[in-house]
């Protein structure tokens, strides 16, 4: 905006300079105009096919006509395409053609805030979305032919403009000024009401139509002076700024669903590997025992059949297959031995630390789906026996799954609740994780820790599952409860008494 100011302000002082008339400019100027301005409406359709929200369809509905219009001012300037211009103009059509664009523009963007400021959150049926387009394009372009008929078949009962081709009446102040006033309407809604990034881009695009239309209102004496060519520039660049805002903003969103795809793509890879290498270790753990059973099993049926059995190297062989059968048990009790409660991996840690560390690695994924944090820490908290790992796997997923829920819920502040506590008997430690997310329907509770089942279209439904193995490993429980005035409370309920550290011979301190 600094900028447009420093260009206007050197402006000035030379606008009524007259430059040479540069026939490529006006079909340069309209093409790049009718592209980007159309390129914005579809994005803008896009965006409304998506959000189903009306103010959404009033833009792009503006930003549609100014293309179409822009194609008919084209048209019918004067030595363009005919020394009058084509479709029957005279000499008033192209600037009336100007002013209806002009007017029109500012307009479009006053019903998008107005619409936006009074509907809230309000949104299009989606079965109607289709429609809605299509009714708008075949309006705005029923609008455009109405408007360029009148201005080029009925001109002369238009205000004159042009004395000649380069001179202009005082109408052209009057025209100005509504033009002016249009834009001033609309950029004071936007700085008012304006409550979006686009928004502001909004307003910097009106800025740079008050511009134009201040030098071509006071400074603008006839066509291909200095003033003439400004403020076509303007006209230009106020039409770029929305386009390259939604494509910047479309650019950072593909980003980071890259970014997301592929670390969804190395996690899968990470877990298909881990896979892989624990069914190959079971297969070749489990095969040898199974293996010898089986040739002992052979061997004893051998003894067995013969004409004269011999009972002892059977007996032997039966001996074969009961240890061999063991090894096997074995192999399958080392793969459940992370949910058990012995001593490997575990030692006393603190609560609130864990919470503090889990936090700092969550830290990207709250700020990425702008999700504040407030904690309640219970002060001297006493101090646990268990797995820091596994703990700190709970708390996470607990946290990512708080963030997940509140991700689709615009209505409601995003805000996710940590506290510790004591239970009143003081024999467990409490971590409660607190969501204002779109809650966890009652029919559900019952099965949210179930293996594979899930309410989320991507879960794979053995997160809570593992969560809760761990937890009751863990000596502890874990608890779901209903949020108000939404959300889902999860409580991790774990004992400080000292049973589960005795039950695998450490000592429990306080």
């Amino acid at each position: 905006m600094a900028l447009f100011l420093v260009v206007f302000a050197v402006t000035v002082p030379f606008a009524h300079t007259k430059l040479p008339r540069l026939e490529a400019w006006i079909p340069s100027f309209t093409a790049t105009i009718v592209v980007t301005d159309l390129v914005t409406s579809v994005l803008l359709f896009s965006q409304f096919s998506i959000s189903r929200q009306q103010a959404l369809l009033a833009l792009a509905v503006g930003y549609l006509f100014s293309a179409l219009i822009v194609v008919a001012y084209a048209l019918t300037f004067p030595g363009l395409f005919a020394p009058t211009g084509l479709l029957g103009a005279g000499l008033q059509s192209a600037v009336w053609l100007y002013i209806v664009w002009h007017v029109a523009s500012p307009a479009g963007m006053i019903v998008y805030v107005l619409l936006k400021s009074t509907s809230g959150t309000t949104t299009a049926p989606q079965s109607t979305a289709g429609f809605d387009i299509a009714l708008s394009v075949a309006l705005a372009a029923v609008v455009v032919c109405v408007a360029t008929w009148f201005v080029t078949a009925q001109h002369d009962l238009l205000p004159r403009i042009y004395l000649d081709r380069n001179s202009l009446s005082p109408s052209a102040n009057v025209a100005a000024g509504v033009i002016f006033l249009s834009c001033a309407v609309a950029l004071a809604l936007l700085w008012f009401r304006g409550s979006s990034v686009l928004d502001l881009w909004l307003m910097v695009t009106v800025s740079a139509w008050l511009l134009e239309i201040t030098l071509n209102g006071l400074f603008l004496t006839d066509r291909f002076s200095l003033a003439w060519y400004a403020g076509r520039t303007y006209a230009l660049v106020a039409g770029s700024v929305v386009l390259i805002a939604l494509l910047s903003e479309m650019t950072a969103l593909y980003a980071h669903l890259a970014r997301s795809v592929m670390r969804q793509r190395a996690a899968r890879q990470a877990r298909q590997v881990a896979m892989d290498a624990m069914a190959a270790s079971i297969a070749h753990e489990i095969n040898q025992p199974l293996g010898a059973i089986a040739a002992s099993g052979s061997a004893g049926l051998r003894w067995l059949t013969k004409a004269t059995p011999d009972i002892d190297a059977a007996c032997a062989a039966l001996n074969r297959i009961v240890d061999d059968s063991h090894r096997a048990s074995a192999v399958i009790g080392s793969i459940r031995s992370m949910y058990r409660k012995d001593s490997h991996g575990r030692a006393w840690i603190g609560m609130n630390d864990l919470l503090r560390d889990t936090l700092t690695i969550v830290e990207v994924e709250l700020r990425t789906h702008r999700v504040s944090v407030a904690t309640e820490l219970r002060d001297e908290l006493p101090k646990l026996f268990g797995d820091r790992g596994q703990l700190q796997q709970v708390i996470q997923n607990l946290i990512l799954n708080a963030i997940e829920a509140m991700a689709t819920v615009p209505d409601r502040a995003r805000l996710l609740r940590i506290g510790t506590d004591i239970t009143q008997d003081s024999d467990d430690v409490v971590v409660r994780i607190e969501d204002y997310g779109i809650g966890i329907a009652e029919k559900d509770k019952e099965h949210i820790f179930e293996p594979f089942f899930t309410t989320k279209s991507a879960g794979t439904g053995i997160g809570l599952t593992i969560c809760r193995s761990i937890i009751e490993s863990h000596g502890g429980r874990l608890l779901v409860y209903s949020n108000h005035p939404g959300g889902t409370i999860f409580e991790v309920v774990l004992p400080i008494d000292g049973a589960v550290a005795a039950d695998i011979g450490a000592e429990p301190r306080n």
